[in-house]
């Protein structure tokens, strides 16, 4: 396998901004690399996977209730209007890791875009959250997690 940001971002090998913020048995919770805005999660399946078709049982069985805990955690820490759930799972023009970007959006923002015409024009922005921003958001995340998943 050629090297994967994902994995790589999951083992500690590359830095990931705000640490992990969440994770259940098949599946880690992290903030966007990616110049997506501050409260921007990735949720990827721990071992790496190519194609929704491959996950496994137990993968596939988790999935679901974990994008409704860290959705519902997004939407309301960070006042959402919505919050996107999207598959990603290109690069370079070819498959890799899967994973689910979740996306805080706030009615008004994004220049009156939405869906992936406002995605694209923040990748053409590549303006990276500032890193104390993602921190804050991560910590408030990480606790609003762990109590859901306690209970």
């Amino acid at each position: 396998m050629e090297r994967c940001l994902a994995c790589d971002l999951t083992a500690g090998r590359v830095p990931l901004p705000g640490g992990r913020i969440h994770e259940r048995a098949s599946w880690v919770v992290e903030h966007c690399v990616g110049p997506l805005g501050v409260g921007t999660l990735v949720v990827k399946p721990k071992r790496h996977v190519l194609h929704v078709w491959e996950l496994d049982a137990a993968e596939a069985a988790e999935l679901g209730p974990l994008l409704r805990d860290v959705t519902g955690a997004v939407g309301e820490l960070l006042e959402a209007d919505q919050v996107y759930v999207c598959l990603w799972s290109h690069a370079d023009g070819r498959p890799v890791h899967i994973h689910w970007i979740v996306q805080p959006i706030q009615a008004g923002g994004g220049d009156g875009l939405h869906g992936p015409h406002l995605q694209a024009a923040l990748f053409d922005r590549g303006q990276l959250p500032e890193s104390t921003g993602v921190e804050a958001v991560a910590k408030r995340l990480r606790t609003r997690l762990t109590a859901t998943a306690a209970s």
